[in-house]
């Protein structure tokens, strides 16, 4: 295909947290490129997924949850969502069509409606919704935003997403695709080593450990026997989450770390050595250097 028949764009993909952005943008690719968990608020910095449609290479930017902050990284993760909209070519608002319309649906709807990008507004989960009442949902939010396009889908069941992804790709402006082709996300690997990581404490500790974690990359060696040995240190606020991350004689800590490590080696296509280890440190939050690991602006 020459470059005069492509099509290439920026779609952000916005929304309270929970909304299933994330899963969204997975179904889109046709393959994992964001970590997902039943937990809110659970992506924190920007990721792109890069999803082809024909001569379309669209380039969707997973933004994390809209929500109303409270400290220094609450506020650089809601800077970085509504940095992830600018310039976009389109902005999806996803919206949980099984959940009632709350605060945080309404402080996203409060940003977007005055936004200048032509907006498509996405209700998902139709699948657990309430008939009856997805009509009326949709007829209030359109008068609102306006949108060019409502879809209802279902990320997790792929209800309606092949109509949504066509939609999408006929919407992007021509010009030459920004990516290769078989290039499916821009985060390095280091990055989505760590997240997976950090996706493993969310899945397996489940609502045992607050938001008051992260998961750091402190060395990386490929070896010339072509495995990759991976040191990752989890931080924690105090000494009773340290004691939950490890579980009893550490064997929380080993599941965690062989569930990991078999989604990084997957992922990189090699074999992995990963070591993990928990440390206490209460301003884990305000690290300049952990803010520039997991890709996130630092927020006065």
């Amino acid at each position: 295909m020459n470059e005069d028949q492509q099509r290439c764009g920026l779609v952000a993909v916005l929304g309270a947290p929970n909304a299933g952005k994330s899963t969204l943008v997975n179904a889109l690719v046709g393959q994992k490129v964001a970590i997902v968990s039943p937990k809110a608020q659970t992506t924190r910095a920007r990721l792109m997924g890069i999803a082809i449609e024909g001569g379309a290479q669209i380039l969707l930017v997973d933004t994390p949850g809209i929500f109303a902050p409270r400290r220094r990284l609450d506020r650089a993760m809601v800077q970085s969502a509504w940095e992830g909209a600018e310039h976009a070519d389109r902005v999806l608002l996803v919206v949980d069509a099984a959940a009632k319309l709350g605060e945080r649906v309404e402080n996203v709807l409060q940003g977007v409606q005055s936004r200048p990008e032509p907006k498509i507004l996405v209700l998902n989960k139709v699948d657990i919704a309430k008939k009856e009442d997805l009509l009326v949902l949709a007829a209030k939010l359109a008068e609102r935003l306006q949108p060019e396009a409502v879809f209802m889908i279902s990320a997790t069941g792929g209800d309606g997403v092949a109509d949504l992804k066509a939609h999408l790709a006929s919407a992007m402006p021509t010009g030459p695709w920004h990516y290769p082709e078989d290039q499916l996300s821009d985060a390095t690997d280091r990055m989505v080593a760590a997240e997976m990581t950090r996706e493993q404490l969310f899945l397996q500790l489940h609502a045992e450990l607050p938001y008051s974690s992260a998961v750091e990359t402190e060395k990386w060696e490929d070896r010339k026997d072509g495995s990759t040995v991976i040191h990752q240190q989890i931080l924690v606020e105090r000494d009773s989450q340290k004691a939950i991350v490890l579980g009893k004689g550490g064997g929380k800590l080993k599941a965690i770390g062989a569930a990991a490590r078999e989604a990084i080696a997957d992922h990189l296509g090699r074999k992995v050595h990963l070591f993990l280890h928990v440390k206490v440190n209460p301003r884990w939050d305000e690290d300049r250097g952990l803010y520039r690991e997991i890709g996130l602006e630092w927020t006065d």
